[in-house]
């Protein structure tokens, strides 16, 4: 009897260090002054950022697509608690609704690039231990998201160092009648020049080489694929570098899942790359 109870207790302190060590999810509230209402967002906090006297850690904006919402990444990810513990990194997931993480011309009820672009990362520095500046901050997102990833990263590299996008809808003009988009934009046949304003293609002019850290990929089956194939071929005429990456897949979560960690991997390339640069100049 005593040699069970010494192993339960053994069991039982090995089982409280585990949680003390394990990464945290927070589902939050967070409040967008812009929009007047409070959008739920979804932290995935690493160990070290929880600690008692906690590490700084850089930060992923991970961007849901169509239908889905905040939680859908942990739902279909969960190994991004293992993967933020290992890796040190914050993944930060927001509500978009459906809104392709525009600020909507036609209603007011729907600025989420405002909100992304400022209001969460504003809200996410002042309540965690975050990287606070662009070396530690990328943003990435599948399908939707991955069109409001790179909208969000051009249009404010001052905040985002680093972008990518999984299957992303990178070019809305194909697809008039499809995911809601008239209802942020109008309808295509009487509001051209606005889906042209507001597709992420049109917005490569924005960047040049070295501004943002990019990495794009597609599923060789996907939809999508064309009109990727299309910004690739624009970031080259343009000479911005950037990863490039057809693999075999779909547009579903089969793909989305395995896909987001090599974009992972690369974002952590680039803040170890950034952070040492920065080190390195405050230690001269």
């Amino acid at each position: 009897m005593r040699k069970a109870g010494f192993w339960i207790t053994v069991l039982s302190v090995w089982m409280a260090v585990l949680s003390v060590q394990a990464s945290r999810v927070d589902t939050v509230w967070v409040k967008s002054p812009s929009m007047n209402r409070d959008v739920q967002v979804v932290y995935i906090v690493p160990r070290q950022a929880c600690a008692g006297q906690p590490e700084a850690c850089p930060v992923i904006y991970l961007l849901h697509g169509y239908g889905n919402n905040a939680k859908s990444w942990l739902k279909y990810k969960p190994e991004l608690l293992r993967i933020a513990d290992e890796k040190g990194i914050m993944f930060v997931c927001p509500d978009g609704k459906d809104s392709w993480y525009w600020n909507s011309p036609l209603n007011p009820d729907y600025r989420f690039e405002e909100f992304v672009s400022k209001e969460l990362v504003q809200y996410t520095d002042s309540h965690y231990a975050t990287v606070a500046s662009r070396n530690g901050r990328a943003i990435t997102g599948n399908s939707m998201g991955g069109h409001g990833a790179l909208w969000n990263a051009m249009r404010h590299k001052d905040v985002f160092g680093a972008a990518g996008s999984t299957s992303g809808g990178v070019d809305i003009r194909p697809f008039p009648g499809n995911w809601g988009i008239s209802r942020q934009l109008g309808a295509y046949a009487d509001n051209r020049q606005r889906w042209e304003e507001h597709t992420v293609i049109s917005q490569t002019g924005r960047i040049k080489d070295g501004d943002l850290a990019l990495i794009v990929d597609c599923g060789s089956g996907d939809f999508f694929l064309k009109v990727n194939l299309e910004l690739h071929r624009l970031l080259q005429d343009c000479g911005v570098g950037h990863d490039f990456i057809v693999r075999p897949g779909e547009h579903n979560w089969t793909y989305w899942i395995n896909s987001i960690d090599y974009q992972i991997l690369f974002f952590e390339k680039y803040f170890k790359r950034r952070m040492s640069g920065v080190n390195a100049k405050q230690t001269k």
